[in-house]
């Protein structure tokens, strides 16, 4: 049988897996992707494939009635992020697929903890001063006894409280699905965006939903504090990036590290480069060795289970 493989991270280490691929029996195919394949060549690639580990391609409702007119026969989503796949056409077309979910909530929240270190010491102005031969030192702020707004309480969530929480800082989670957790007691919680204009720092964990696309907008940045920093580790639309952009402008938000953008890679014309207070990344919050060998060892399992699985009967 043979295998699509398009998710960038899984691709990067490949060599490390061809093997596992080949001790299976699979045939593994192995396109050049920067980030996602296009709709229109998945269409056209996806049917001459048994299986498809998924990474943050279209995997719409066209592609998979394309695969199951082909060979597709399953299907998994490499990763948490489920956004950009659609499950209930894999549902209506007979399709198993799977997601990966609980395996880098470490990883992305060390990225999270990571850029709130940076904004809140400047290090990207320090940095890009000494390359231009000058010797800043600008006045950063201290972690202890801020506030972080942080949206999203599961696994990757609960990870990036426990950092904070660690640095002395105070939380207040916002998820539709809040529990308190071991540990975390310290963790508040609140209905989005109450008590925006407490935070220091707004920090995005979450999973991307139809309700909550640019849940930080224009209207929610005018409640926040002045001098506000921003990180989205999760998914680019929970941002208006327009909205951003303006509150960067007007000194409303003090600065931003952003991993995931609303189109990706970030356009040359978006307005966001402009901002040298901004810090910028390429969707790579999961992208460890341990946890990408950890994942994709899991999709393969996943991938292969369902492969392998016994073909429902037809009815007489």
């Amino acid at each position: 049988m043979k295998i699509l493989l398009t998710c960038p991270p899984m691709l990067r280490a490949v060599d490390h897996f061809r093997g596992r691929f080949e001790a299976l029996g699979y045939e593994l195919t192995t396109p050049d992707v920067a980030q996602v394949l296009p709709e229109t060549e998945l269409v056209k690639l996806v049917p001459q494939f048994d299986g498809w580990i998924i990474g943050d391609d279209p995997a719409t409702a066209a592609v998979f009635e394309a695969g199951k007119a082909g060979r597709l026969k399953a299907a998994v989503k490499w990763g948490v992020g489920v956004d950009n796949v659609d499950f209930s056409a894999c549902k209506r077309l007979g399709i198993p697929i799977a997601n990966t979910p609980g395996m880098f909530g470490r990883e992305v929240a060390d990225m999270a903890m990571g850029y709130v270190i940076a904004l809140a010491r400047e290090l990207f102005a320090m940095h890009q001063g000494i390359r231009e031969g000058a010797w800043p030192k600008p006045p950063g702020i201290s972690l202890a006894g801020k506030t972080v707004a942080l949206a999203g309480f599961g696994d990757i969530g609960r990870n990036t409280a426990r950092r904070l929480l660690a640095s002395e800082m105070r939380v207040i989670a916002y998820d539709p699905y809040f529990q308190p957790a071991p540990g975390l007691e310290a963790v508040e919680s609140a209905t989005w965006p109450e008590r925006i204009e407490e935070a220091d720092f707004l920090v995005f964990t979450c999973a991307l939903t139809p309700s909550n696309r640019h849940m930080l907008g224009a209207k929610e940045l005018e409640r926040a504090k002045s001098g506000v920093r921003v990180v989205n580790v999760a998914r680019g639309p929970l941002i208006d990036e327009a909205a951003l952009a303006h509150a960067l402008a007007s000194g409303k938000v003090r600065s931003a590290a952003l991993d995931v953008f609303e189109v990706e890679p970030l356009p040359a014309e978006s307005p966001l480069r402009g901002f040298d207070q901004c810090l910028f990344g390429s969707h790579n919050g999961s992208n460890t060795i341990d946890a990408v060998l950890r994942t994709s060892e899991r999709a393969i399992e996943l991938l292969d289970g369902f492969l392998r699985a016994p073909v429902p009967a037809s009815a007489p």
